[in-house]
């Protein structure tokens, strides 16, 4: 059982039925919910998003997690149309989607939108300087004359947020993949910088 931060970034309307019903279950068995997202892909795709505590998430993991989510989706059938499963670790331009993903990532530039307006604006880039109980503080990679240079932005007014891929990002994503593999006793794995993880499908 994993002692599961709740996530700033939650869904709507049938996304947030799904997440309902399969987030107690990967809390269970030690992984957390990232994202869940029903898109119009290939007829119809449901994106499983997770991840370990430690932030690894292995292809057994992901085949894991679909033979888990499978039958409480059978059953409860909150989609009433045929789709595909996809389950995928967040990748390495990853959404931050709870306070530590914040923490955890200070120095590497993010990308927000937010539900309100934060200082005349609902849409930020920059690089994470400060986390702290109820803001992040951004500093704008790109400054301008015209807007401030560095934002804090409530986490309460966030509605979407994710990683900026860089080389620095991929840098620090592999070191800290790599020694949360050897504390699990995996080996590393390479995964493609531009994307998530392999999937695991069900038919």
């Amino acid at each position: 059982m994993t002692e599961d931060e709740p996530r700033l970034v939650t869904e709507t309307g049938i996304d947030a039925r799904v997440a309902m019903l399969i987030e107690p279950v990967l809390n269970s068995e030690g992984f957390r919910l990232v994202r869940v997202r029903l898109s119009g892909q290939n007829g119809a795709t449901l994106q499983v998003m997770a991840e370990r505590a430690d932030g690894t998430m292995t292809v057994e993991d992901c085949e894991t997690l679909s033979r888990m989510v499978s039958p409480i989706l059978d059953v409860e059938d909150p989609i009433d149309r045929a789709y595909h499963l996809e389950v995928s670790s967040p990748g390495i331009d990853r959404p931050l989607v709870r306070k530590t993903d914040f923490a955890k990532w200070r120095g590497h530039v993010a990308k927000l939108e937010t539900s309100v307006l934060v200082n005349g604006r609902k849409r930020f880039r920059g690089t994470i300087t400060d986390v702290d109980t109820d803001t992040v503080t951004l500093f704008r990679d790109q400054p301008s004359m015209a807007d401030e240079n560095t934002n804090v932005i409530p986490f309460s007014a966030i509605a979407d947020a994710r990683l900026i891929l860089t080389d620095e990002l991929i840098r620090a994503s592999l070191t800290a993949d790599k020694a949360a593999r050897a504390t699990r006793g995996l080996e590393t794995e390479h995964d493609d910088f531009s994307g998530d993880a392999p999937d695991a499908e069900t038919p």
